[in-house]
């Protein structure tokens, strides 16, 4: 049976935590930031983590174990 591949697109777009958890970025801080306020922009600078509801198929695009 061949290995697994790891799914590119979220290798790139995530990292991994000590605890296992998933650290994503912020959607919507792209464009047409003209008519966004600079507290919301500000928030969504910051990184997030994938809710638990996502977290098995985020660790299945990924490969990783439970």
């Amino acid at each position: 049976m061949p290995k697994m591949k790891t799914n590119s697109s979220a290798k790139k777009r995530v990292s991994i935590t000590g605890s296992g958890k998933i650290k994503r970025k912020k959607a919507f801080k792209n464009h047409i930031l003209t008519k966004k306020a600079t507290k919301r922009k500000r928030g969504l600078t910051q990184s997030g983590l994938v809710s638990e509801v996502d977290m098995p198929n985020m660790r299945f695009m990924l490969t990783i174990g439970k």
